[in-house]
């Protein structure tokens, strides 16, 4: 079987639209600047896949690029045309829900431990030499602007981030291109060690590197 173009894929997607009442009969569709905005292509691609639609009898088109519903017969017997290309894509849209929700669950699990562990760390102390600890940034602090990569936080200190908590929300393993912001709130691991050497070089003043530098 071919391989479906955008185009061709994104007249499917019309025309099913249209067959579940969701563009009805003599309605017009949105310009194709909007409909390009609606499914990230181009206009171009938008327009081609207009074409097909209208060569179907689904939609007519005027002068003014106006597009108008006049088939949900024609959608119908369009769709039908390419159940070959249609199934296949069914079945890889479950496939991908399915991995979606699993991952929902995995990312919600993996959320839940973090926290239980940043929430019990004192508790955990005595247990690991790698207990959590959360680390607010100064406002004079001197690596506000910086990316994680910048700061080279784990070839200074020891310490490797595992969250950066930001307002009320919370990354976990944040990349490397995150800059990091006055409050943001890093929770790094290591050694026994690593909260006060972490503090040290997180919260140093660019002062103090300036005149050290001098």
């Amino acid at each position: 079987m071919a391989e479906m173009s955008i185009y061709q894929a994104i007249s499917l997607d019309i025309a099913q639209r249209i067959v579940n009442n969701e563009f009805p009969v003599r309605t017009k569709l949105s310009g194709r600047t909007l409909l390009a905005g609606q499914y990230h292509v181009s206009s171009e691609t938008i327009r081609k896949a207009i074409s097909l639609l209208k060569e179907a009898g689904i939609v007519d088109v005027s002068q003014g690029k106006e597009i108008t519903i006049v088939s949900v017969d024609k959608a119908v017997e369009y769709i039908n045309r390419h159940n070959a290309y249609i199934e296949p894509v069914y079945s890889l849209k479950q496939e991908l829900e399915l991995l979606l929700k699993e991952k929902k669950r995995l990312d919600a699990k993996f959320d839940e431990i973090l926290h239980d562990i940043i929430n019990f760390s004192d508790r955990l102390k005595n247990l690991t030499p790698y207990n959590p600890v959360e680390i607010e940034i100064s406002y004079e602090a001197h690596v506000i602007g910086k990316t994680i990569a910048d700061i080279k936080l784990w070839q200074n200190t020891g310490a490797t981030i595992v969250a950066l908590k930001r307002g009320t929300g919370m990354i976990l393993s944040p990349g490397p291109h995150i800059r990091l912001q006055v409050a943001d709130r890093i929770v790094v691991v290591g050694d026994h060690d690593v909260y006060e050497r972490t503090m040290n070089f997180v919260n140093r003043r660019k002062a103090e590197i300036a005149e050290s530098n001098n």
